[in-house]
């Protein structure tokens, strides 16, 4: 017959024991990490004055900057330090500004998603993911100058930061068609003139003589020059 265990409930540890972990108590759901609404988490870190270059994206004073310019100096005397030039990207002014060289700061969690523009609605742009069929809706104001060279169809990246849209990026190279220019003439090609075209979406480009309506040529969105027709 086997033996019976006898425990002796006097013998436990003291309650006292189990105190620091009274107020803890375990969940049968499993925990789980949500996911941002933009699909990604935001990447935090520092970056130093040496690691600056063109295109760096950095905060300054809770705001996003680029860097567009900058120059590692080493006088004679005293530290060294970086001269830049950044635009903000929330009011697009651009400034100077110099950094000690090994200085940190934050870098900025500047990143691109690209969406289509779909169609204007009054004064908004709609862009549309064509993944996810989101739609991002842009304000003239925030569309500015851009609007000239926009199409519908045509892709674009918007950049955000801390969740929204701080500026949008348009093809480098577009192709667009001309809807009003005088009329070229016999031998305008071996010519080096140019003339005032109007575009589909209302930009006005000096194009080459040669250049009649119905012709597509294309435009470098940075300068606003033709390049060539297509």
């Amino acid at each position: 017959m086997a033996g019976t265990a006898t425990f002796n409930l006097s013998s436990a540890p003291s309650p006292s024991l189990f105190r620091r972990s009274s107020s803890l108590s375990l969940s049968s759901k499993p925990f789980t990490l949500s996911m941002p609404a933009s699909g990604r988490f935001p990447k935090i870190y520092a970056l130093s004055s040496n690691d600056i270059k063109v295109g760096t994206n950095i905060e300054v004073d809770g705001a996003p900057w680029r860097v567009l310019e900058f120059l590692h100096v080493k006088p004679g005397k005293g530290a060294a330090f970086v001269r830049t030039k950044m635009r903000n990207y929330i009011t697009g002014n651009t400034v100077d500004k110099t950094f000690r060289a090994g200085s940190t700061m934050e870098q900025a969690d500047v990143f691109k998603e690209t969406k289509q523009f779909t169609y204007k609605d009054g004064s908004q742009f709609v862009f549309m993911d064509l993944n996810t069929f989101e739609e991002t809706r842009l304000n003239e104001k925030d569309v500015g100058d851009k609007t000239k060279w926009l199409k519908e169809g045509m892709d674009c990246n918007l950049l955000f930061w801390n969740g929204k849209v701080i500026d949008f990026e348009l093809p480098l190279t577009i192709k667009l068609a001309v809807v009003d220019v005088d009329p070229g003439l016999k031998g305008d090609t071996a010519q080096g003139g140019t003339k005032p075209a109007t575009l589909d979406t209302g930009a006005i480009v000096n194009v080459p003589l040669f250049i009649n309506i119905g012709d597509e040529i294309l435009v470098d969105t940075r300068t606003g020059q033709y390049m060539n027709r297509a």
